[in-house]
């Protein structure tokens, strides 16, 4: 397919190499970052405009991937009907877009995505669409660049998605930079926590994280859970974590 990317940030240059690799062609970059839409189109040997007025209109897809707060201004300028345009965001309904064209949707990246990283992986995509021929073209364009089938979901289950995926990516981050701050403080090498940490990832894969979870709080063990509080006095912060998801595991036992 002949794509028009519109953005030049981690989703879209992830997805443009996805896209690139996997034998489509990027027709354009469009970006108000100049800069990073010439250095996209120079990386995928092809041109850029921070202008929407020159949008190349014979492209058979349109991905949208930018910020929230910039699709919601985007959506002014961009006209495009009778084309296929789908924006990425996990939290924005798809009729965002149903004043560009009739033939809009979402193709929804559910992944942990960097332009800096050094291997593509495999992005999970979530799509839908205003109609059987955008559905189908989204569908098709998701199967190329992923090694999972694609899956429809509409607006409510994406942001559902998207809510328990902040749970589960930016929070459990949160804590390993939490503990990682706490090591350092008290001379210790975080890395010496990575076993445990890809231990407990793969145990995701066959079992569910109830059914696996360990530690003081799961036994009741009172005497543990104090002595850690006391440690942790110095860490006020840190502290009331521990004791906040302490006390919902005793909750849920």
């Amino acid at each position: 397919m002949n794509i028009v990317m519109i953005g030049s940030g981690n989703v879209a240059t992830v997805l443009g190499r996805k896209f690139t690799a996997a034998g489509h062609k990027i027709v354009q970059v469009i970006s108000r970052n100049a800069s990073a839409a010439t250095e996209l189109a120079y990386e995928w040997d092809t041109e850029s405009s921070n202008y929407f007025s020159v949008i190349n209109k014979n492209a058979d897809v349109y991905i949208v991937a930018v910020s929230d707060n910039a699709l919601q201004e985007l959506v002014h300028d961009l006209k495009l009907p009778g084309k296929i345009v789908a924006h990425t965001a996990g939290s924005v309904p798809k009729e965002i877009l149903k004043n560009v064209t009739g033939h809009y949707g979402v193709f929804y990246p559910l992944q942990s995505i960097r332009k800096d990283i050094t291997r593509l992986p495999d992005i999970p995509i979530f799509f839908e669409g205003s109609d059987d021929r955008t559905s189908i073209t989204l569908k098709k364009l998701a199967q190329s660049i992923s090694f999972k089938q694609p899956v429809f979901a509409s607006s409510e289950d994406r942001m559902k998605l998207h809510v328990a995926a902040v749970i589960v990516s930016n929070f459990t981050n949160h804590l390993y930079a939490l503990a990682e701050q706490y090591c350092k403080k008290e001379g210790i090498d975080f890395h010496q926590l990575l076993p445990l940490i890809e231990e407990t990832v793969q145990r995701l894969k066959t079992d569910s994280p109830a059914g696996t979870l360990t530690g003081p709080a799961i036994r009741d063990d009172q005497p543990t859970i104090q002595k850690h509080l006391e440690l942790l006095k110095d860490y006020p912060h840190l502290q009331k974590v521990y004791q906040l998801l302490t006390e919902s595991i005793l909750q849920t036992k």
